[in-house]
């Protein structure tokens, strides 16, 4: 030691827990952590699904039973995707989503409630908005029927918009939406706006039963090498009016996610921790490759590093006992 510099001693700094816990700009809470879940419009139903380990599809009726632990472990956020059996209850009044919206807010009136807004899980062939006959994206009237269903989900009761579906203009559209409706400073609008067209987003669209029936996602979501895209898009949402801003998915864009705390400094910033990543670190810590728990917190203290204030993630129960 007598030969390193007096600048080379680091590690004097993180010799205990709690002066570990100050090499942080933010330290890990509970209230960070966004639980995404799937209702489908079976009232009853609790199914599994396979590539997510430990997640299942929710009917209504389940609900209270399945949150009220993690309530009383500290659950303070969800965001709900809806996985309708029948396309034809998209976002009508007794759909599953606002259902869930309405059971929610009289069981656990504390509890702040997100809602996925996209119509990929509504249409027959799989794609985030409505299509022409040659099969390209059919941009004005998806965001109209985006703009619609966000409106929907505030008059239901939904504390927070989140609409993923990467159609121009739709953050616009819905701020006006809201904002014409009496909603615009009651409802939270957080952009899912550098979302990438990525590898890992394959036990999500098993779950939420909303792979493309033709075609990919690759003209509307963003390549994965476009870092300038990213933040053109960013700074894009944040001047149609996003409350936050979200990069999606999370480890493999930890650059975009200290670009976006870059670019809008002033905005909470929400990454999402997608189904892949859940099951990729799953799938290792089943082969012996590290520890279940060291490494969900490697990846998320990974996010928060990278500037996140909020994060999706289906390791939000896990956290909520690993931070209690």
């Amino acid at each position: 030691m007598a030969t390193l510099d007096i600048s080379s001693v680091l590690q004097g700094g993180y010799q205990h827990p709690v002066s570990r816990t100050w090499q942080g700009r933010r330290e890990l809470s509970k209230s960070m952590f966004m639980y995404p879940i799937f209702i489908t419009d079976d009232p009853d139903a609790c199914v599994p699904i396979p590539s997510l380990p430990g997640q299942c599809r929710w009917g209504v009726n389940k609900l209270e039973q399945f949150l009220g632990p993690l309530v009383k472990k500290g659950l303070s956020s969800v965001i709900l995707f809806g996985v309708p059996l029948n396309c034809e209850k998209l976002m009508i009044p007794q759909g599953p989503v606002i259902q869930a919206i309405k059971k929610i807010i009289t069981r656990f009136p504390n509890l702040y409630i997100a809602c996925d807004v996209c119509l990929c899980e509504y249409t027959d062939h799989g794609h985030c908005g409505y299509l022409h006959q040659d099969g390209t994206i059919n941009t004005e009237p998806s965001v109209q029927r985006i703009a619609e269903v966000a409106v929907n989900y505030a008059r239901a009761g939904a504390h927070c918009i989140a609409p993923s579906d990467m159609m121009d203009g739709r953050i616009k559209a819905i701020k006006r939406g809201l904002i014409d409706a009496g909603y615009g400073n009651k409802v939270t609008l957080m952009s899912y706006s550098a979302k990438f067209a990525s590898s890992l987003y394959g036990p999500f669209r098993d779950a939420a039963g909303s792979a493309p029936s033709f075609g990919d996602r690759k003209c509307y979501q963003l390549p994965p090498a476009a870092k300038g895209l990213a933040r053109r898009a960013i700074l894009r949402d944040v001047g149609e009016g996003a409350d936050i801003i979200m990069v999606k998915p999370a480890l493999p864009y930890l650059d975009i996610i200290a670009d976006a705390a870059e670019l809008a400094p002033d905005h909470p910033l929400a990454c999402y921790q997608v189904s892949g990543e859940f099951a990729m670190i799953h799938a290792g810590a089943r082969a012996g490759v590290y520890d279940l728990r060291a490494m969900a917190f490697e990846s998320v203290e990974s996010m928060v590093r990278a500037g996140v204030t909020l994060i999706l993630t289906y390791f939000t129960p896990d956290f909520l006992e690993w931070l209690s």
